[in-house]
């Protein structure tokens, strides 16, 4: 057909009514060669909302929720290289009525008015009408009117009962709301609402007396003090409202009161009656009071009454209200009598200071008197502390003061603390001592590359309060050190050798970085020192090796300090001699003797004594089982010349050896030929059993049975008895070769016996302690059972017959 410009093939009507809320869809289909673009717009020149939806393919254009802002006339343009072509259409908006405000159901006295609004929205704007009990409602009187949908009665009367209807519509439908009005009519009534019985006021007060009676309609009010009718005057007034109001209050105020209510239907009067009572008075005047820290002081709070009334007392601190009980115990209510309030706060602190508040209530009044009260406590921490200048020895402070807690600041104390104190220490100042009116002082007496910090404590009257926060941490300058090497020795050592030893010095007397020691030391008679540094600060031994050293030789010695800052002072010269040789020579005659199953006797020949070059210091036992090797042998050392040694804890009825060696500081010297010993058989392992007991005549007599050996065990060869008087003192000891004993002892005191069998192994097995009382009579018996080996502190329960000669 060739190329032709658009024609519109499909429209959309020239007007289109669109309800509110609902979905409009415009179709516009073009023919055309080339094929024809679709493009919308609105006349107007308003954009579109994002919520329509344009289908330039398809020619559809869709508007959802439409609403009155999208009504106006819309253009569909179709257009190709030949040509446009376009059509319009306008798109208008309707809404049926919808109530946006409704009456409702009243009930209003007789006479009264009444305004309903009823409001409604549609387009186009809605009419409205009134409809009563089902019909339309035509207004005959004045007092019944309907403008802009609002309907008013004046002057309501009974016949003014029923349904109402108001009818809100435009053409395109009709919407109803229905509201009920109930007119009362009611005579005066007190019954749900009489005067109070009693009505409490204090003299001088003010006092209202509702009177508030149902009635429809609201007639008049008027009032009667006893049976006589009540003049109103400047201080009585009866309100709007129908209450009486009496200002100023008297005595002669007193009295029955009553209320008579008047309307068209009936009268109706409730009675009352006033009570004057006497105002609460505080008694106690406003104060300021004066405590000192750790003191308790009474707040009074006396009060003038109507004694006829209860009183109630309320205390608040800062206007909070203090809970007696709690507040860790400081406040105790002492008020004794009914029209006293007084209250102790107890060990008072700094925080109790502040506005107390004593509230008194009774039905009639209430009343209320504060007291400041002023805590006297010591200083608060200064504040702001401040290293201003450092030496090597001294450290100049600046401060400032915190609260005095009401006493002036007489004093501030100084303390440092090091790494190396032991907590906070007093320290010296310049001015020795600083006074209250000081912010400045100097420290002096401080030790030379240490870092400290300070803290100040004020202090007045009262006492010394809290220290203030740390300074910043610092460290005093570096000098040489002062401070020497204590406690300089040594000695010992290999072949050859000069050992010397120290104390080092502590860190905080060093006096800078790179400490060391300067050792010097020369032959006992020479002139020369010869010097070695020992450049570490921890450092507590020095060797000087040569092989031209003779053993046991002696040296002067003296031991210096230095830093980085320069040597500082040698220390006292001592003298200290060479390592030495171990003795050259083995003791002689070796003997050993076996004491007990436990202990063994060991002698020899001692070596020469003397301070040549080996000298001898003591001598070591070394002893082994006889299944043992001698690597495994146990040491007993020896000081001095002795010759005899006692070797204990040994095993029964076993073989030991033993060899015996001479020894100095350089070692042990040769040993002596071994010998070997037998020790003895155990001692009785059994206790002694069916030990009786009796006295007679400041006798204890005692009694046990034989103890009879094992096999591996040593024959028993005697006994020993112990007693003593209570358990602290020491015992007494008595052996006896039989199996009883006579101990001549006052009997009126109470003793404690153990008995221990014993033979050539040793002691054996105690018997049970046995606890003989303080005995009253001439004779008494008693007996412990036997038991296996016990504890010597365990206790026994006797049985005891007492008798009585006649």
């Amino acid at each position: 057909m060739g190329e032709y410009e658009p024609k519109i093939e499909v429209q959309f009507p020239e007007i289109v009514q669109v309800a509110k809320g609902s979905t409009v869809r415009l179709e516009c289909f073009a023919l055309g060669n080339p094929v024809p673009s679709i493009s919308w717009r609105r006349v107007d020149g308003v954009p579109f909302a994002r919520k329509v939806d344009v289908r330039k393919t398809s020619g559809v254009m869709e508007i959802p929720y439409f609403q009155q802002e999208d009504a106006g006339t819309y253009e569909c343009v179709a257009e190709n290289s030949k040509g446009r072509n376009s059509v319009q259409g306008k798109l208008s908006f309707f809404a049926s009525p919808q109530l946006i405000e409704k009456p409702q159901d009243v009930q209003k006295p007789i006479d009264d008015s009444l305004v309903w609004e009823c409001k409604a929205t549609g387009k186009p704007k809605p009419s409205y009408r009134w409809m009563k009990n089902g019909e339309n409602l035509e207004p005959t009187e004045e007092r019944v009117q309907v403008i802009n949908g609002a309907l008013s009665i004046t002057h309501l009367a009974l016949s003014d009962i029923g349904m109402y209807q108001c009818v809100a519509g435009n053409k395109y439908g009709e919407v109803y709301s229905n509201a009920e009005l109930r007119v009362i009519a009611v005579a005066p009534d007190f019954s749900q609402n009489q005067l109070k019985s009693h009505t409490l006021v204090k003299e001088g007060g003010d006092v209202l007396i509702e009177c508030k009676p149902k009635m429809s309609p609201r007639g008049s009010i008027s009032w009667r003090k006893g049976n006589d009718a009540l003049r109103e005057s400047s201080r009585i007034a009866v309100l709007e409202s129908g209450s009486l109001r009496i200002s100023n209050v008297s005595k002669s105020d007193a009295g029955s009161y009553t209320c008579v209510a008047h309307n068209q239907f009936g009268e109706a009067s409730s009675l009352g009656n006033l009570l004057v009572k006497e105002p609460t008075i505080i008694t106690t005047a406003p104060n300021t009071l004066d405590v000192t820290v750790g003191e308790s002081i009474i707040l009074p709070c006396q009060v003038s009454y109507d004694p006829s009334l209860e009183l109630k007392f309320t205390w608040f601190f800062n206007e909070q209200l203090i809970h007696f009980g709690s507040h860790g115990g400081y406040f105790e209510k002492v008020g004794g009598q009914h029209s006293a309030g007084d209250i102790m706060i107890r060990n008072i602190q700094l925080r109790h200071a502040g506005k107390y508040t004593c509230a008194v209530q009774t039905k009639v009044d209430s009343s209320s008197i504060a007291t400041d009260l002023i805590v006297r406590g010591p200083p608060g921490p200064p504040t702001s502390i401040h290293v201003e200048e450092i030496t090597d020895t001294t450290a100049t402070l600046s401060w400032r003061p915190g609260p005095d807690n009401h006493s002036p600041i007489t004093a501030y104390t100084i303390q440092a603390r090091t790494p190396f104190s032991l907590g906070w220490q007093a320290v010296s100042t310049v001015p020795e001592v600083v006074g209250g009116s000081h912010l400045t002082a100097t420290v002096i007496e401080l030790n030379p590359w240490v870092e400290y910090e300070f803290r100040v404590l004020a202090s007045n009257a009262v006492g010394t309060g809290e220290p203030s926060k740390p300074s910043k941490k610092a460290r005093t300058k570096d000098t040489v050190p002062k401070v020497t090497p204590a406690n300089v020795s040594g000695g010992g050592g290999s072949r050859s050798e000069l050992v010397i030893t120290w104390e080092p010095v502590p860190e905080e007397l060093q006096n800078g970085a790179g400490f060391g020691y300067v050792v010097a030391f020369r032959p006992f008679g020479s002139t020369g020192w010869m010097q070695a540094a020992v450049p570490s600060p921890e450092a507590s031994k020095y060797v000087f090796k040569n092989e031209t050293i003779l053993p046991f030789s002696p040296f002067q010695v003296k031991v210096g300090v230095y830093n980085n800052k320069g040597e500082g002072p040698f220390g006292p010269v001592i003298t200290i001699y060479s390592a030495e040789e171990e003795p050259g020579r083995a003791p002689s005659r070796l003997r050993a003797k076996s004491l007990s199953a436990s202990d063994v006797e060991v002698s020899w020949k001692a070596l020469p004594w003397s301070t040549s070059k080996k000298r001898v210091l003591g001598y070591e036992l070394r002893y082994w089982e006889k299944n043992e090797k001698e690597d495994a042998s146990s040491v007993l050392r020896t000081v001095g010349n002795r010759t005899l040694a006692i070797i204990q804890g040994l095993k029964g009825s076993s073989t030991y050896y033993i060899t015996v060696r001479a020894y100095n500081t350089a070692g042990t010297g040769p040993p002596s030929p071994v010998v070997n010993i037998t020790t003895k058989k155990p001692p009785p392992s059994q206790p002694p059993s069916k030990v009786m007991w009796n006295t007679s005549n400041s006798k204890i007599i005692l009694n046990w049975e034989q103890v009879k050996p094992l096999e591996n065990e040593s024959e028993v060869m005697g006994y020993k008895v112990m007693y003593r008087r209570n358990r602290f003192s020491r015992p007494n000891v008595m052996e006896t070769n039989t199996t009883s004993v006579e101990l001549s002892l006052p009997t009126d005191e109470e003793y404690i016996i153990q008995i221990k069998p014993f033979g050539e192994g040793g002691e054996g097995s105690s018997s049970r302690q046995i606890t003989i009382p303080r005995i009253s009579g001439p004779n008494a018996i008693g007996s412990a059972s036997s038991v296996s080996t016990l504890s010597a502190l365990s206790t026994i329960a006797l049985s005891l017959t007492a008798r009585t000669s006649l």
